[in-house]
């Protein structure tokens, strides 16, 4: 006997009814499965590379490292004689040259510092700012890029036929810092700069000096790096003028031992100065004659203030 045609109605409105939150649930599953491939497809967050260098210096320039916010840094630089001084002077080891240092960490990209050397006497202030770190991960800025700015006032009196005043014994550098960490155990640096002296010896002496640095570090172990740097200045249009052609490339060779707070850096130079204008453009000694200087740099890191990580900074 058919069904009534209310029964039949009835019946598929049940159907419906109970079909519906099946249909709901396998769409809402089939979603969620859509969304969870598309993530697993997406490329992970690009993140900052760290550890470019261990030590705010790569051996006498700059490197892209500063001190972290909200930290200070107390660095000693030191510099022994030459040593084709031979053994009256202990090959080199009877004299010495130092540099104390400061270094504040203000924000994530900036730093400011001071120091006063016992070459010449120097004074000397900085600031150093960061602003783009290579990070990780497909489509990822390649480099770190800094911006280094100096100013050194030589504090020693002025000799006869000099200009009276302080302020004509100042001299000025900025660098740009281009840093890539290729691996964990391979960094290289390049640094174009530039340097300005206020008052020279000779009038045939420029006023500015160009030069390109180098810096390299490879890891050999997890707290041990071996350093190279190297310093090419330009010629100026008058490349027999004393301020150049008496001076020579600044070659420094060392390794870097990482102990907690501590880095320790030893290494082999030819340059004295401990400043910018100094090794950039004042390095007297040559590695063929054994005018080499053994020197060291330690730093130490103290936290003042703890670093606010929503710091867009």
């Amino acid at each position: 006997m058919p069904e009534p045609p209310t029964t039949s109605i009835m019946t598929t409105i049940t159907r419906l009814f109970l079909c519906v939150p099946a249909l709901l649930l396998a769409r809402k599953g089939s979603g969620q499965n859509l969304d969870s491939l598309i993530n697993l497809q997406k490329d992970p967050a690009p993140a900052e590379v760290t550890g470019t260098f261990k030590g705010t210096r790569i051996i006498n320039l700059q490197s892209v490292e500063k001190a972290a916010p909200g930290t200070l840094q107390f660095l000693i630089q030191h510099r022994f004689g030459a040593l084709n001084g031979g053994g009256y002077e202990l090959f080199g080891l009877d004299q010495a040259t130092m540099r104390l240092g400061l270094e504040y960490g203000v924000s994530k990209a900036l730093s400011v510092g001071i120091g006063r050397s016992t070459h010449e006497k120097n004074f000397d202030g900085y600031a150093k700012f960061i602003a783009k770190r290579q990070g990780t991960g497909p489509g990822a800025f390649p480099l770190t890029i800094g911006l280094f700015g100096s100013a050194v006032l030589r504090g020693q009196r002025d000799i006869p036929g000099e200009k009276n005043g302080r302020f004509h014994r100042l001299t000025y550098t900025s660098q740009l810092l281009l840093a890539r960490k290729f691996s964990e155990r391979f960094s290289l640096q390049l640094s174009p700069t530039w340097v300005h002296k206020n008052q020279v010896d000779l009038r045939t002496d420029p006023n500015d000096f160009f030069a390109l640095g180098a810096g390299g570090r490879i890891k050999v172990t997890k707290r041990l790096a071996l350093t190279l740097e190297y310093i090419s200045r330009f010629a100026p249009a008058n490349a027999a003028t004393p301020a150049y052609a008496r001076f020579q490339n600044s070659l420094s060779a060392g390794f870097d031992i990482e102990t907690g707070g501590h880095v320790f850096q030893f290494h082999l130079t030819n340059s004295l100065s401990m400043v910018e204008k100094g090794f950039v453009t004042e390095t007297a000694g040559r590695w063929g004659d054994g005018g080499i200087h053994l020197g060291f740099n330690i730093s130490r890191d103290f936290t003042l203030r703890r670093h606010k990580k929503r710091s867009s900074w």
